[in-house]
């Protein structure tokens, strides 16, 4: 995977209206410049690479732990209603000023999960899905509100809710690190404990898992980082739900090696998505994910 990650790589930072041989973007990105070539390759095609990838590995590994997390194949920040939450809160932030975007994703993201924490109040597995899917439903609601009350900011709420990477900078590539970083590292520390929660809550207890307080981390961290990639990008759906399944298919139940296949093909996956998106004239990278991701993860579910 990580030589499938290197070529796409190569691939998205070479080519594109201006192809630059690799040769090239290897001396710009060592040396600087003030060349054409240097100011593309440093100021767009860089941040908008290591955002689309970046992006892709922290939705897969968000979804992987909330499925491990609820024992469920269906959980990820969607049908949780955080990622929902995120773009309230961000479309409201936009329609506000555009330096509120990211508190306000911020403060959508805890609210949802507040939300759905308040629904769910016997706190089991099935409940909390159910009650993010309310969640997702009422905030869905929410933007369209928004949407029909924004006037001429109207246009930019449409754009960022179907999801781009179009603009990205390296300010960007700095939030989707920290986003990256708020995921995988509780994560990965506690893919064991993700790995008995998944058997189920009375072999997590015998276990002596403390699964209230595991549950509550978790969730926090994987709002917060959705959040940073939501506020920045708009909303991308589906990667968070078919990825862990494709990442548990090749590396088994075993989190703490799936999670890392889940981030390794979720940025391999994105990183093409955008790239085809833009090759599209600028067509919404999310709207690319919805049209194959739906489908796709009905054949994975055919195929069981």
């Amino acid at each position: 995977m990580l030589s499938s990650l290197a070529v796409i790589s190569v691939w998205r930072i070479t080519s594109g209206d201006w192809d630059i041989p690799l040769s090239e973007v290897i001396y710009f990105l060592l040396n600087g410049g003030s060349s054409p070539e240097a100011i593309v390759i440093r100021s767009v095609r860089l941040p908008r690479l290591l955002c689309s990838v970046g992006t892709g590995g922290l939705l897969s590994v968000a979804g992987m732990v909330l499925q491990g997390l609820l024992a469920n194949p269906l959980a990820e920040p969607y049908t949780l209603g955080i990622a929902s939450g995120a773009a309230f809160g961000a479309a409201l932030g936009i329609m506000t000023g555009a330096f509120m975007t990211m508190p306000g994703a911020f403060a959508g993201a805890l609210g949802a999960l507040a939300l759905t924490g308040l629904i769910a109040r016997d706190g089991t597995n099935s409940k909390i899905i159910l009650a993010g899917v309310i969640s997702n439903a009422v905030l869905s609601a929410g933007v369209t509100f928004l949407k029909a009350v924004a006037g001429d900011r109207l246009g930019a709420v449409v754009l960022w809710l179907m999801g781009s990477f179009s603009g990205a900078g390296m300010r960007d590539a700095y939030a989707v690190g920290t986003g990256i970083m708020l995921v995988m590292i509780p994560a990965y520390v506690l893919a064991p404990v993700l790995d008995a929660m998944s058997l189920g809550r009375d072999r997590a207890a015998v276990l002596g898992v403390n699964e209230r307080a595991v549950r509550i981390f978790l969730l926090v961290f994987c709002s917060l980082g959705v959040a940073l990639c939501v506020s920045a990008f708009g909303v991308i759906g589906f990667a968070g739900l078919v990825v862990p399944h494709i990442a548990r298919g090749i590396a088994g139940a075993g989190h703490r090696r799936a999670i890392m296949y889940a981030f390794l093909i979720g940025a391999c996956l994105l990183g093409i998505a955008d790239g085809i998106a833009q090759r599209l004239g600028e067509l919404p990278v999310g709207v690319l994910t919805a049209l194959t991701g739906g489908p796709f993860f009905c054949w994975i579910l055919c195929g069981k």
